[in-house]
């Protein structure tokens, strides 16, 4: 049996352990947690929305990010100062454009694609992760906010995805609890919610039954390959402890950018803060001024989720600021503010603020494939979309590493020993 190792516990890592598993190999997934999904993987906007598959690399984008450079509220933040990682970083974000069209639609139909995978495991192993199923509903203020999305509906629908627009009229039909004045909006039955870190806990104890070697607390100080073995060193100083394996795929989010370099890759993720909040619904009357459809405001680019009858979550924002986990309350305020003009029949007494980082390729595509080692792989860098292409991005890779194994046929083996 050939041994594999996944580097990163989050939603990635865990989906690549159980795609692997079921192929038959002998996994080891690395987490530097005590437990699996404690980081971009914990507290997202919950949102499984193939409606949101639209690449950020379009001109809009940046002449946004440059008007509200100076404003702290803003949904797209970018700290003007400069860094050698954040200007490469950006250079290859505009040389993608060319390629917004068919990246959309690329991601587009991988999110249809990853629905299947994700529903058939979640009842293969009986995780009950408050998956709701009514849709995303995407709301516009304006005109010119409408007719973009009217073209991005084009776009989409060449990637395999339905979505219709709807007035508001009809939007108040699809959720009576939205308060407000809005131009239009556009609906996406087929989408669906759900909770993140349920969904990856759940998975992660699965992946356990099926024989995986889940081993949290090992902060992974090194991966080494010589083209034929990976080693994978853990531990401090004089406990360190090295494992070798027939291949590795790395699964680190923000960290796979580091990973990569020592392997010799390069994997230019730049870590993209995302803020969120979760409002306790405490009383009946929250409970009942709560939305259960999914909504994406793409002006404030925030986006929704009911999970279960007591919990509303609301995500967003984007912060270019390096490797900054800080949770600002001028970055927590406008989401609470949001809740209170869009639900005013929800209380906010109970609010949770969370920040995480996302791992974000600058052409927007996660990276998923071989690194130049024939036995290193990646299956990270999935930006705002990690939870919904998680699936199919997992399967894909696991196809590829039996593959890639199969063609060097190296006989499988676990040996570990003191470094």
């Amino acid at each position: 049996m050939k041994t594999i190792a996944v580097i990163g516990g989050g939603i990635t890592g865990v989906t690549t352990a159980y795609a692997l598993a079921k192929r038959g190999f002998e996994v080891t997934l690395f987490e530097k947690h005590r437990y699996a999904a404690m980081e971009t993987s914990f507290a997202n906007g919950g949102q499984l929305s193939a409606s949101n598959a639209e690449v950020w690399t379009h001109w809009s984008t940046l002449l946004k990010g440059i008007k509200w450079m100076l404003k702290s509220d803003a949904p797209l933040l970018l700290n003007p100062k400069p860094s050698w990682h954040k200007l490469s970083w950006f250079a290859e974000f505009i040389a993608s454009m060319p390629a917004y069209r068919q990246n959309t639609i690329a991601t587009a139909r991988l999110a249809v694609a990853a629905r299947e995978h994700l529903f058939d495991w979640a009842a293969q192993e009986g995780i009950d992760f408050d998956l709701k199923q009514q849709g995303i509903l995407h709301i516009y203020r304006d005109k010119a906010g409408f007719d973009h999305a009217a073209r991005v509906t084009e776009l989409l629908a060449q990637g395999g995805l339905a979505r219709r627009a709807v007035t508001p009229s009809e939007m108040r039909a699809i959720e009576p609890t939205l308060a407000g004045s809005y131009y239009g909006g556009f609906f996406t039955e087929s989408d669906s919610t759900g909770d993140i870190h349920k969904f990856t806990t759940g998975l992660a104890a699965a992946i356990a039954r099926r024989g995986v070697h889940c081993l949290y607390g090992q902060d992974v100080q090194s991966v080494t390959t010589n083209g034929r073995q990976v080693d994978v060193t853990v531990g401090q100083a004089d406990e360190r402890r090295t494992s070798v394996f027939d291949g590795v795929v790395v699964c680190a989010g923000v960290a796979s950018r580091a990973v990569a370099a020592r392997l010799g890759d390069r994997v230019n993720i730049y870590p993209v803060k995302g803020y969120s909040i979760t409002v306790n619904l405490l009383d009946e009357s929250s409970r009942a001024a709560a939305p259960m459809v999914s909504l994406l405001d793409d002006e404030t680019k925030l986006v929704t989720s009911r999970l279960g009858e007591d919990r509303f979550r609301v995500a967003g924002t984007a912060e270019f600021n390096g490797y900054n986990k800080d949770i600002r309350d001028d970055r927590i305020r406008p989401l609470i503010d949001w809740v209170e003009q869009c639900f005013p029949g929800m209380s906010t007494r109970s609010v949770v603020p969370w920040a995480g980082l996302r791992p974000m390729m600058p052409n927007m595509m996660p990276r998923v494939g071989r690194g130049r080692s024939p036995c290193v792989f990646y299956n990270t860098g999935h930006g705002h979309l990690g939870w919904t292409l998680s699936a199919v991005t997992a399967d894909m890779i696991g196809s590829l590493v039996q593959q890639g194994l199969q063609e060097r046929n190296v006989p499988g083996r676990l040996r570990t020993a003191d470094a």
